[in-house]
This record gives structure tokens, sequence and C-alpha cells, in this order.
């Protein structure tokens, strides 16, 4: 694994990591109502997480994406780990995408206009995959 980014890899690294952390810190002093209306959603695809608090899942949904925004900001952080937990981080965005009520048009993957939102999401999956893919194939 090589020890820094390379700087092909930087350009997709930042136009992700810019966005996680401008998302987290946008999410850092969440109000109750927005806290639950995240909660909310997350449940309806993910209804483990109904246990949880509004206000506690909202700020540690906040530090994870503060922490994967700084991960890809940061060229000592490895592309194959920032690739690959980007590459996870994606995938639980886009099951809310297709588990989401409402954010598909009917019988298709592509979005409803409530849906554009979730679905821009597939764009943060290519840039995981394809760091981790670099990353492997140029071993």
């Amino acid at each position: 694994m090589r020890m820094f980014a390379q700087a092909h890899q930087m350009p997709p690294r930042v136009a992700a990591g810019a966005f996680f952390l401008s998302s987290g810190l946008s999410k850092h002093n969440a109000d109750r109502d927005t806290a639950q209306g995240l909660h909310g959603m997350a449940v309806g695809t993910y209804p483990f997480l109904r246990k949880q608090d509004p206000e506690v899942f909202t700020r540690l949904l906040s530090k994870a994406e503060i922490a994967m925004g700084v991960a890809l900001l940061v060229p000592a952080v490895p592309s194959l780990l920032a690739g690959a937990a980007l590459t996870g981080f994606a995938g639980g965005l886009l099951g809310l995408y297709l588990k989401t009520p409402g954010m598909r048009q009917e019988s298709s993957l592509r979005p409803s206009p409530q849906g554009i939102q979730l679905a821009k999401d597939v764009w943060l999956l290519g840039i995981g995959l394809g760091l981790v893919l670099d990353e492997l194939l140029h071993r």
C-alpha cells in the first residue's frame, strides 16, 4: 500500500473530501428538528438505528462525515484506506436512495425529483471504487 496519495488521485479526493467536510460541519450544531428529520430518514432504511437518540445520531453522523472529509483531504492517508471508507459510506447513502419510498421513478432506478439529492451520491461510490481499484491495480 502506498503511503501517500498520488497526484492523479487528489482531484477526486479533494472534491469528495470538501463535500464531506462541509456536510459534516453543517450538521455539527443541528437543531432538534433537523436531527429528527435526518434520523427519521435513516431509520426508514436502517431500522436498527431506531434505538439511537436523534441528536446523538446526528452528532455521530457529523463526526463521521468530518472524519471522512479529513481522510480524503490529507494526502498522508493512503488512498486504499480512504477509498475503502468512502465506498462503504457511499454504499450506505445509496441504500437510502434505493430503499426510501418516492426517491425513484416507479419501476426504475432513475431518480424522482425528490430523489436527485440522494441519487447524486453515486459519484461518491465511483470515486471510492476508483481509488481502491487504482491502488490494487498498481501494487
